[in-house]
């Protein structure tokens, strides 16, 4: 395969994220809560990976580096509950801003634990995302002052969630296949968020009668199945930071999506600064043509 298919992938997860803000503001218009929005994403996005296990494999996956996969669960189960939780408290828009911090943090991260320095390319892209970000969430002039104190809190702590899963899931396991690894971190997520969440969206029958499994389906395709499968055959090869950087993708997809889905409006400054994150995105990708070594736990 060839080494852009990788990157590739990385965007197609991000961009996967991108759309779940909307879904979730769309759910909390039509009589839902957040929690019960993200319950019904890891309750059926485990029900989607199960069912995608079994039909492909037939038997019961054995569970391998289980320190990893129960890391990888609960980071990104942690990442849904306070991102949606900071929904309560922000505007999608600011609250894409404070989740897409994990792009420095990430990068940081990754140079910490790796024992290196930031290349000056990766130094200057951090520079155009953070930019580009100011410009494309729409917030320059926009008064902050209202914002309760929880909302920046729990937006902040969404984005380190997210840097910690994308770290973890950048641990290869060797011997298990990406779907046996999508079933357990589905598995482990979905657990983790029964235990916090509202899991009586089960029994008391609001899942499945009063149409919120149509948002769960939404949110456990584009926020279990699709991110975490791609995320875990891509992040091993390209590293947790430049993934962390070509993830920027996901601000420029969560404002197309709330144009075209809630409606708002699309700013000249915001079209500026969604091209500044492309080209922050590009730039670490055209100057590392060294491919990266797979590393096996």
């Amino acid at each position: 395969m060839k080494n852009w298919i990788y990157p590739l992938m990385v965007v197609i997860a991000a961009s996967c994220y991108g759309i779940l803000s909307t879904i979730i503001k769309v759910a909390m218009k039509n009589g839902f809560t957040s929690a019960e929005a993200v319950t019904s994403q890891y309750f059926i996005g485990f029900a989607l990976a199960a069912l995608l296990f079994f039909v492909t494999q037939r038997k019961m996956p054995r569970l391998k580096g289980w320190k990893i996969l129960v890391l990888s669960g609960s980071f990104t189960a942690a990442t849904g509950m306070v991102y949606a939780h900071s929904l309560n408290y922000l505007p999608a828009s600011l609250a894409v801003v404070l989740l897409f911090q994990f792009t420095w943090i990430g990068m940081f991260l990754d140079c910490i634990v790796n024992r290196r320095w930031l290349k000056r390319t990766e130094v200057f892209s951090l520079i155009l995302l953070f930019a580009g970000t100011l410009f494309a969430a729409g917030i320059i002039g926009t008064d902050l002052s209202g914002i309760p104190w929880q909302g920046w809190v729990w937006g902040m702590a969404a984005a380190f969630c997210f840097s910690a899963f994308m770290f973890v899931n950048g641990k290869q396991i060797e011997g298990m296949d990406t779907s046996a690894r999508l079933f357990y971190v589905s598995l482990f997520a979905a657990i983790i968020v029964g235990l916090f969440q509202t899991p009586e969206i089960v029994w008391n029958g609001q899942l499945f009668t009063e149409g919120l499994w149509i948002y769960g389906l939404l949110l456990g395709f584009f926020g279990i199945i699709m991110p975490i499968y791609f995320f875990s055959i891509a992040v091993p090869r390209v590293g947790s930071g430049l993934a962390s950087i070509l993830s920027a993708m996901e601000l420029p997809v969560a404002v197309i999506a709330s144009v075209l889905i809630l409606n708002e409006t699309l700013s000249s400054l915001q079209i500026v600064g969604i091209f500044i994150i492309l080209i922050g995105m590009v730039l670490p990708s055209a100057f590392n043509r060294t491919p990266k070594t797979v590393e096996h736990i």
